[in-house]
């Protein structure tokens, strides 16, 4: 199959849209109502939700673009993102023709999915942490909205859910879901049975985690489900929170304790649960958060939650006792395989730890779990009957009182970038990274409200003993096989990267370093590539009039949408 790398210079002189609150072009026609059905459906020309299904897939049944046809991939149409400054991690979600996405700092705008043309925008106006905005770990990004009937959904940095109105933009309703204080909101909303789930993030600045439902119509607070103990003199939300107390020792909840649900989410309809992904603990250090030790449940694990009532079901939790920032919040899958003869229901989750986990949805049990990295120092492996990580001496540097160098680092093995799957080469494809970091425990710890509490000792490189190399690539592409959880091909890209889609065509589409890259799908040969600018999001799929576009978000400085077609603008 022949290459061809397609450039992409914005023309000089192209025009930028100003920012608006509220409505700034009304739609025209009237669109179609998301409903429950529909979500549940996953129509082939439609990208309804962030994983283009519930079960968080992220595979396209389209194949109009092909192996035989990608060479003619080409520039359809692009817009400049009228907000810059921070990566762009959101998927785009396309129905009835138009396009919904967000940009930095909870943006969110509407496009006419066959050229481009802006149909409106609403900016939030949430102001920088240095103007008294929101304090954010790791940058004012966002992931992208949920559709349900005539409303899309967005979280912004502040801590609100609002509600738009689909066809203008203007605010339906919104609803403060966090307390004063760090929390932040960088994930995108989930639709469950009529209402609008929603996580926080902010555990480094010492906030207890929770998931929060809302009724998508009004607005109002169905359930909230905390996802570690507070203070137990004040009493325990339900038993699962009395259970995990028992893990915990000392005064965690003075900093909240962490456990943030700030990404993964999907939903099975017929088992009826709901599944979380939740981060690290606050601080960072278990000999600091919880000093007799534990598990301290239920940080950095999956948990079902029944989503009438937002009530945990099992769990399982990735890395018991996290001391790394190990979180479990990225994306997650669920998939139905045949393992060892049998027909499961499992869900799938490469979080940041560095093990690929195959899990029974229904129980909770671990069925499988891989080192997917080359530099997993931490853990050797994970013991399939207790379900518990192998750990080596030296992880827990908190014991030893020295430093260590463990991989991965904080940034983990594989972080929000979202992953895919293909049922027809069986693949999930896996966007990697390989990573080490120095960990040394702080002699005491003060609890700072504001700042970063991690636990951990700020060190001068001089003092540290000599960092390892690393004996992989820093970013890789991982076709993992999940039924053997095995490696099937890898390729080695080139930087910093975003998430991947698959497609029928027997392609997978890749957002790596500056480039859209497609690759075919069974062997991982690179097929055709795009520069698009650094800081690449997740590409998506749709189909209009008969037409495949294949469209992602990218560029730092100008950031832009890009989408493509068959015989499109071959541009340099």
């Amino acid at each position: 199959m022949k290459h061809r790398r397609v450039r992409y210079r914005a023309p000089l002189g192209a025009a930028m849209v100003l920012v608006m609150t509220g409505l700034a072009t009304q739609a025209t026609g009237q669109a179609v109502g998301v409903s429950t059905e529909l979500l549940r459906s996953a129509p082939s020309g439609e990208w309804l939700t962030t994983g283009r299904d519930q079960a968080e897939t992220r595979f396209s049944p389209l194949d109009q673009v092909n192996l035989e046809t990608i060479d003619r991939l080409g520039l359809g149409w692009s817009w400049v993102i009228p907000k810059a400054g921070a990566r762009l991690e959101a998927t785009p979600v396309i129905s009835d023709g138009v396009m919904y996405a967000t940009g930095p700092k909870s943006y969110v705008f509407a496009l006419d999915a066959r050229t481009g043309e802006l149909r409106w925008q609403w900016d939030p106006g949430v102001p920088d942490e240095s103007e008294g905005g929101p304090s954010v770990c790791c940058g004012d990004v966002n992931r992208g909205v949920a559709l349900f009937e005539d409303k899309v959904y967005v979280g912004l940095l502040d801590g609100r859910l609002v509600a738009l109105e689909r066809e203008t933009g203007l605010v339906a309703w919104a609803v403060q879901t966090t307390p004063p204080g760090d929390y932040s909101i960088t994930g995108a909303p989930r639709i469950v049975k009529g209402n609008v789930v929603i996580g926080n993030g902010g555990a480094e600045y010492g906030v207890r985690g929770y998931v929060t439902a809302y009724n998508a119509e009004t607005g109002e607070e169905v359930w909230r489900s905390y996802t570690v103990p507070g203070n137990p003199a004040d009493g325990f939300e339900n038993e699962a929170m009395r259970a995990a107390a028992e893990t915990w020792t000392g005064e965690w909840w003075v900093v909240g304790g962490g456990g943030t649900v700030w990404d993964g989410m999907a939903w099975d309809p017929q088992a009826d649960l709901l599944y979380i992904g939740t981060g690290n603990g606050a601080p960072w250090n278990r000999d600091h958060r919880s000093p007799g030790g534990g598990d301290n449940l239920y940080l950095s694990s999956i948990l079902a939650l029944n989503p009438d009532t937002g009530e945990p079901v099992w769990h399982y939790q990735t890395t018991p006792g996290d001391d790394w920032d190990y979180t479990a919040t990225q994306p997650m899958m669920l998939l139905d395989l045949t393992i060892a003869g049998q027909e499961r229901k499992v869900i799938i989750q490469a979080p940041k730890n560095g093990f690929f986990y195959v899990v029974d949805r229904l129980t909770g049990d671990l069925i499988s779990a891989s080192a997917f990295g080359d530099d997993v120092t931490w853990a050797v492996g994970v013991d399939v009957d207790t379900g518990r990580p192998i750990e080596t001496p030296e992880a827990r540097y908190g014991r030893t009182g020295v430093g260590v160098f463990l991989s991965p680092g904080p940034g983990g093995a594989h972080n929000w970038p979202p992953m895919s799957w293909n049922p027809g080469t069986g693949l999930v494809y896996l966007p990697a990274q390989n990573s080490t970091s120095y960990y040394q425990m702080t002699d005491d710890f003060d609890y700072q409200p504001g700042r970063w509490n991690t636990g951990l000792a700020r060190t001068r490189r001089a003092e540290r003993p000599e960092r390892p190399e690393l004996t992989g690539p820093r970013t890789m592409l991982v076709a993992v096989e999940p039924v053997t959880n095995t490696e099937a091909w890898r390729v080695e890209t080139s930087g910093a990267h975003g998430g991947t889609m698959s497609t029928a065509g027997n392609l997978v589409f890749h957002g790596s370093g500056e480039r859209l890259v497609a690759y075919n799908a069974e062997t991982g040969d690179e097929v055709w590539a795009a520069t698009v600018g650094a800081g690449t999001a997740t590409p998506v799929t749709y189909e209009l009039d008969g037409m495949q576009y294949v469209t992602i978000a990218a560029g730092r400085r100008t950031p832009r949408v890009y989408t493509f077609v068959l015989d499109g603008v071959p541009v340099r």
